[in-house]
């Protein structure tokens, strides 16, 4: 079926729908916009020697999100960068706009670009490379490699875009960069997983550097 000139697809109104940043504005995003700005269609943070952060800020959604979803993004970051996705996050009192909580995370060298790391809480949760089950009091336990760390990093790109897929259902949760699985978590920690929170897109301490994020869609999933 050909579809008429200016009416929208099901398929396309569903894309739509999902977009979660529309390249023009920061509707139902909050963050401190001395370091985030809009620059040609893509959210872009940056930290400039005169201008320094005193700790980790980020750009946080604050329109509805689903317990289960399927986030896939691009990003592209300075040889230098540090930055990450946070999600199912948590406000850090008396901070802010600083978040706690899981994190795909992003780093320009690609030492840790796709691994899972808790902000502000258990630290490393699944390095990449590694399918982990995290235990209360025991901490993360490997169940399987994905992978060796040449042929990971060899996936992602240097100084271009990438695409970044976090899916996050029950307690389940994977990172892939341009198709390929990075690290994989089963967070069985009672204690200290969540299965709810924000999301928000990471500006780390650093003396220089920059990230774009652009084509931010959000797909809900099934309840687990």
């Amino acid at each position: 079926m050909v579809a008429l000139a200016g009416c929208a697809t099901p398929a396309a109104k569903e894309e739509k729908s999902n977009l979660l940043f529309d390249g023009v504005s920061f509707t139902n995003w909050e963050g401190d916009t001395s370091y985030w700005k809009i620059r040609d269609g893509s959210i872009f943070g940056e930290v400039r020697p005169e201008h320094p952060l005193e700790y980790n800020t980020f750009l946080v959604y604050t329109g509805e999100l689903p317990a289960n979803f399927e986030l896939t993004l691009e990003y592209r970051i300075s040889e230098q960068g540090n930055s990450g996705v946070q999600y199912r996050s948590q406000e850090v009192p008396d901070l802010r706009y600083a978040l706690k909580g899981y994190q795909a995370d992003i780093d320009g060298a690609n030492t840790y670009t796709g691994q899972n790391y808790e902000e502000r809480g258990r630290g490393f949760l699944a390095k990449r490379g590694e399918s982990v089950e995290f235990k209360t009091g025991v901490g993360p336990i490997v169940l399987d490699s994905l992978g060796s760390q040449e042929e990971l990093r060899n996936t992602i790109k240097t100084n271009d875009w990438n695409e970044l897929v976090i899916k996050a259902a029950g307690f389940r949760y994977e990172h892939f960069i341009n198709g390929k699985k990075m690290s994989a978590l089963l967070d069985a920690d009672t204690v200290n997983r969540a299965g709810t929170g924000l999301l928000g897109l990471q500006l780390h301490v650093a003396p220089q550097m920059w990230v774009e994020y652009r084509n931010i869609r959000l797909k809900p999933l099934p309840a687990q």
